[in-house]
C-alpha cells in the first residue's frame, strides 16, 4: 500500500490566488491517490472555489485562517504578527510534522523567512538555498540558488553542491550528477573572490562529480546537472532563462502566423514543436525546493498557474518517497561531523 503524502497548500498566495492555486491542488488528487491536500486560507472563499471541481474529498482538507500575508509586506515583520496568516499556518503544519511539505506561490521574501525561522534547517546546514529545475537541450538542470542567498559564503557554496547532487541523484535519478560553478571563464583563475575561493573547495569535495567552471551561454546545452551559485547571479540567471524563453516561443509563433505559407507550414510541425516548445516550459517541472530544511518547502512562481501547482505538488511525493532529507543529513551532515 502506497504512503499517503501529505501536502500544505498555501491556498491564498500568488497572484492567481485561491482560483488557480486550488484547480492544480485538485488536479493533482485527480492525478494520484497517494496525496493528501490540505487547503489553507479563507473557508469560503475556498468552498466557493471547489464547487467547480469533482474529486475524492478524502483526499483534500480545508483548514481557516484568516489573514494574508501579501507581497509587499516586509517579511520578518509580516511572520512575526500574521500568525493566522495561511503561509505562517501551512508553515507550522510543516514544523509540527502534520504536513510532509509546504506549496506556496506567495511572497518568496516570507517563505525565505517563515522556512528558516518556523520550518527550520537541518543540523549543520548554515543557509538554505532556493533550487529550481530549468530545461535545457539534454532534459534539466538544477539552479542553485536562485534567490534565497545573495550574500553566501564559499562554504555555503559547497553546500549548495553537495545538496544538489543528492537531489538530482534521488529525485531525477541522474547517477553521479556533473556539478559546476558559474563563472565568467572555464580558467580556475578567473572570476569573483567567492568563486576563487570556492573552487578549490569544489575540487577538494570526494563526493561531488566537480567538472569545474560553466558560462552562462553553457547552461541551456545540459553542460552540467548541477549548477552553483550565489543567489544574485542565481536569480538573474533564472529570470533571463525565462525571459529569453518567452521572447522565443512568441517570436516563432508570430513568424508562423505571418503568411499563408508559413501557416500552412505551422499546420505540417505543430505536434512537434508543440512537444519541443513544452520541454522548454519551467512549469513543467513544478517550483523550486527550499533545500536543508527539517521539511519541505516549495516555492512556485507568484504567477503560478494550475499546471505548476499540480506539478510541485507531484514533487512533494517525489521528494518524500525518496527521503531527500533524510539523505542529505546522511551524506552530508554526518560525513562533515
Amino acid at each position: 500500500m502506497q504512503e499517503i503524502v501529505k501536502v500544505a497548500v498555501d491556498a491564498m498566495g500568488g497572484d492567481n490566488a485561491p482560483g488557480e492555486i486550488i484547480k492544480g491542488a485538485i488536479d493533482a488528487i485527480n492525478k494520484m491517490s497517494n496525496i493528501k491536500v490540505f487547503l489553507i486560507g479563507k473557508e469560503e472563499e475556498i468552498k466557493t472555489e471547489l464547487k467547480k471541481y469533482e474529486y475524492n474529498k478524502e483526499q483534500l482538507e480545508i483548514m481557516h485562517t484568516t489573514e494574508v500575508i501579501a507581497t509587499e509586506e516586509p517579511p520578518v515583520m509580516a511572520i512575526r504578527r500574521k500568525k493566522d496568516s495561511s503561509l505562517v499556518k501551512a508553515m507550522n503544519m510543516v514544523k509540527n510534522q502534520e504536513a510532509d511539505a509546504l506549496v506556496s506561490a506567495g511572497s518568496s521574501g516570507a517563505i525565505l523567512v517563515g522556512g528558516q525561522v518556523i520550518v527550520g534547517r537541518i543540523k549543520g546546514i548554515e543557509r538554505p538555498p532556493l533550487a529550481p529545475l530549468i530545461p535545457t537541450a539534454k532534459g534539466v538542470s538544477l539552479l542553485v540558488d536562485c534567490g534565497a542567498n545573495v550574500d553566501a559564503r564559499a562554504s555555503h557554496l559547497v553546500q549548495f553542491a553537495k545538496m544538489g547532487s543528492i537531489y538530482m541523484e534521488n529525485a531525477l535519478g541522474i547517477k553521479n550528477p556533473k556539478v559546476a560553478i558559474v563563472n565568467i571563464g572555464a580558467e580556475e583563475e578567473k572570476g569573483n573572490m567567492l568563486v576563487k575561493e570556492t573552487f578549490p573547495l569544489l575540487k577538494e569535495c570526494n563526493d561531488i562529480n566537480f567538472i569545474g567552471s560553466i558560462e552562462a551561454r553553457d547552461i541551456p546545452s545540459g553542460y552540467a546537472d548541477v549548477i552553483v551559485c550565489e543567489a544574485f547571479v542565481g536569480n538573474v540567471i533564472l529570470k533571463l532563462y525565462e525571459g529569453v524563453g518567452a521572447t522565443l516561443i512568441s517570436k516563432i509563433k508570430g513568424g508562423m502566423m505571418s503568411t499563408l505559407r508559413s501557416k500552412i507550414g505551422a499546420l505540417l510541425v505543430k505536434p512537434a514543436l508543440k512537444e519541443t516548445l513544452k520541454s522548454f516550459d519551467a512549469s513543467e517541472y513544478g517550483g523550486a525546493p527550499l533545500l536543508g530544511l527539517n521539511g519541505l518547502v516549495v516555492k512556485t512562481h507568484g504567477s503560478s498557474k494550475a499546471k505548476e501547482v499540480t506539478n510541485s505538488i507531484i514533487q512533494c511525493v517525489t521528494f518524500k518517497n525518496q527521503k531527500i532529507n533524510e539523505k542529505i543529513k546522511a551524506n552530508i551532515i554526518m560525513k562533515d561531523e
